[in-house]
Parts: C-alpha cells; structure tokens; sequence
C-alpha cells in the first residue's frame, strides 16, 4: 500500500475503536520546519509542505466531518479549506473567533455548499449571508471554551474533526488533552520564526504512540496516537 491508503486506513480504523465520549475524534494536522516553526517571526504566511505533503493534507480533510482553525489563521492566510486537491467531500469549515473579527471578505464567508460556523463569546454578533454565528462559553482567559466547543459540535453532528492550527490554537488543544492523533509534516528547512507550539502548563506529558511515519519527496510524514500522563 502507497503512503495515502496506509494513513487513510489507520485514521478510519483508530476514529472508530478510539472515539471518545461525547466529543469528535480530534486529529491534529499542521506543517513545520525543523526548528518547529509554521511562520515567519513576523507571523507572516510561509508555504511549508510540498506537493504530495498538500495532498495528504486534503485527503486528511476528506476524512473529517468539519475542519477548524483559530481566527488568526483567517486573518493571516485566508484559507478555503477545502479538498481541491482530493476526491472528496469538503468538511464543514469552524473558526474560533472569540472576540468577533471575522471579515466579511474572507474566503470562508463565501463557500456556495456550506455556511461557515463561527464560535464565539461575543453576545451581539449576528449571523450574515454565508456565516452561522454560535456565542460559546468563555475560559478563564475569555476565549472560547474548547470543552463546550467540541460538545456542542458534536451536537451539531461533527464526529470527525480536524484541527490545523494556528499556534495558539494548537497549543490550546494540546494543552487541554483534547487531540486523539496527530499528523505531522516536517519540511527541511530552519525558518527560527514564530513556533507552532508555544509554551506549555501541562500536568502530564502527552506522548505519541504507534508512531509511523514516511518520506514524500523532501518532507517527512509522522503520525500517531497522543496519550496523554499525570507526572
């Protein structure tokens, strides 16, 4: 088997024996460099992965109920993710907006199949042609609550879903032990931008088990299963 029907069938063999309880099965996917960042220092967007690495990553969203980013993400690099580079259904397209940002002009605002779904803690934003606007509970911090997020998520019928990031909602993810695997691209290349992970307050580490991995041309694919440990 080629490297797309190898992670295709693992990923649908572990969202079936290892979906939680009450939330979607939450596979987090994100490109890097070899010093681990995603940006350059200024945060501005940088084309990481190569051909075949994109095409995993479409393949990967056609795997998915819905497909979730942070609003920086939306503001930085205006994605449409969608599956153009696969076969496939496009998954329902999330963003967290805690603090109502989203523009109207972002491309994720004007996808004919479906309305974007924007999370939010902002009580007087009201949906518009092409966005559904759901107020959320906020944390601590006044962000999003990812608990509440996934729950009502998997409300709304979203099993599936995958997360791509930026850093602080990576972060945030893994902070909060909520990814159940974890796809990773490493292009070989030091950048010394602005990092992927940043600074973690855990009280357990989070280790990534059946670990694979595989060459596409110049990148490396690793993928797994994070467990999560008290320490």
């Amino acid at each position: 088997m080629n490297v797309h029907q190898v992670l295709s069938s693992w990923l649908l063999n572990s969202q079936q024996e290892k979906s939680p309880h009450n939330r979607p099965f939450v596979t987090l996917s994100y490109a890097q460099s070899l010093d681990g960042s995603i940006a350059r220092s200024d945060r501005k967007p940088l084309i990481l992965s190569g051909e075949e690495s994109m095409r995993i990553t479409h393949q990967l969203r056609s795997l998915h109920d819905g497909i979730l980013v942070g609003i920086g993400t939306v503001l930085t690099d205006d994605p449409q993710l969608t599956v153009r580079h696969w076969q496939g259904e496009n998954p329902q397209p999330i963003i967290l907006d805690s603090r109502c940002r989203i523009p109207m002009a972002a491309r994720l605002c004007h996808r004919t199949e479906k309305n974007c779904w924007v999370l939010t803690t902002c009580s007087d934003m009201k949906s518009f042609d092409g966005v559904e606007i759901y107020q959320m509970q906020a944390n601590e911090e006044g962000r999003v609550c990812l608990k509440h997020a996934l729950e009502f998520l998997y409300e709304r019928g979203i099993k599936r879903l995958m997360v791509e990031g930026g850093a602080q909602i990576i972060t945030s993810f893994l902070q909060a032990g909520l990814v159940d695997a974890l796809v990773l691209t490493i292009c070989p290349r030091f950048i010394g931008g602005y990092r992927a992970v940043q600074s973690l307050h855990m009280d357990y580490v989070s280790n990534l088990e059946s670990v694979q991995s595989a060459r596409l041309n110049d990148d490396l694919l690793i993928w797994g299963s994070l467990r999560s440990q008290k320490v």
